[in-house]
């Protein structure tokens, strides 16, 4: 797949399926993600991968803080929350390991961390599979980022879905360019 074509044509895929990547797949998704504009060399990305029974205890994470947002939170929402994770059968959280530094401040770490995401479905989608970045207010809840071992500077960018598309590929929109792009001649 040419590099311009895979640019051009990811998109978000909601139904995914096994298999996951994994092995050398998997490392080379990695390795791609790894490649994100890092000022400074700082490497402000840190992945926490789910799969297998990883995803329900993501699942029992987010019902936990669903509990403590919405104590009389009814069942059927607690239920929605534990399969969350259950969509793909594959989560890796984004993590973006915010450090003091003089010249790179932490809006440039965090926006470093997001292209690494971005590498990830980029590379997942090159390696044949597909992906979905979901985010939604588990990524800004304190007990999450606790729960996750995240120190109190660090930013849950998202979670990356990955498998395997399951049906057709949904049609993507064109876009006016005239919409997006302002010309200073």
């Amino acid at each position: 797949m040419q590099a311009i074509e895979l640019l051009l044509n990811r998109n978000s895929h909601p139904k995914l399926i096994d298999p996951a990547p994994q092995g050398s797949a998997l490392g080379r998704i990695y390795q791609a993600a790894l490649r994100a504009p890092d000022h400074a060399d700082l490497r402000p990305w840190h992945f926490i991968e789910f799969s297998g029974e990883g995803r329900e205890r993501l699942g029992k994470i987010f019902v936990e803080a669903e509990l403590v947002r919405n104590p009389g939170v009814d069942i059927e929402v607690q239920n929605k929350m534990a399969k969350q994770p259950l969509r793909a059968p594959m989560v890796i959280a984004v993590v973006a390991k915010i450090q003091e530094h003089p010249k790179v401040p932490a809006s440039e770490q965090l926006l470093s961390a997001g292209c690494a995401a971005h590498g990830l479905l980029l590379a997942a989608e090159a390696e044949g599979f597909a992906g979905m970045w979901r985010s939604g207010w588990v990524c800004f809840d304190p007990l999450v980022k606790e729960k996750l071992g995240l120190n109190k500077q660090d930013e849950l960018v998202g979670f990356i879905y990955l498998g395997s598309l399951a049906g057709r590929k949904k049609p993507l929109p064109e876009h006016s360019l005239e919409e997006f792009v302002e010309k200073w001649t």
